[in-house]
């Protein structure tokens, strides 16, 4: 999509912030209403804190006129554990396009905002969670060249 930038989240993005958050929770609300249910992730004062948080950086897109996705991030870092290498991970926490904006490219322009800060800090890889309901985001997350590091199951009793 044209005109599209990334950036930094700051605090003048938190009512924008608030109202992706919550189109994401309501779509995973219908995706799967046995496990999540309808409010907010974060109040006002955490996102404020998060955005401070140099270990969670959060990427806004902007159109020039609004923020129309994000991609919330967290630093994990493995060192000096007995079976795994020393590895900084960037780990998408969550990642969401404007449903009116969705199929224009816009989560892959997060996407490689992502995976440039990612070398820039020295990552080993990026990871995430996806849910796997009709309608979520494995095809796009596999069309960006991801690949299954694991996976969990379930199962409902």
């Amino acid at each position: 999509m044209n005109g599209v930038t990334v950036r930094r989240a700051e605090a003048r993005d938190v009512l924008r912030l608030f109202e992706l958050l919550t189109e994401i929770c309501e779509f995973h609300v219908n995706g799967r209403p046995d496990i999540f249910k309808k409010g907010q992730k974060y109040n006002e004062q955490e996102l404020i804190q998060i955005l401070k948080d140099q270990e969670r950086p959060v990427f806004v897109a902007d159109d020039g006129e609004k923020v129309v996705g994000y991609a919330f991030c967290i630093l994990k870092r493995k060192k000096d554990q007995a079976v795994f290498n020393d590895l900084l991970t960037v780990y998408i926490d969550d990642l969401c396009v404007d449903g009116e904006c969705r199929g224009q490219g816009i989560g892959r322009i997060l996407f490689e905002a992502v995976k440039t800060y990612a070398k820039e800090v020295g990552a080993y890889n990026i990871d995430l969670n996806v849910w796997e309901f009709p309608g979520s985001a494995v095809g796009f997350y596999e069309n960006l060249g991801m690949k299954p590091e694991r996976r969990y199951m379930e199962y409902i009793l």
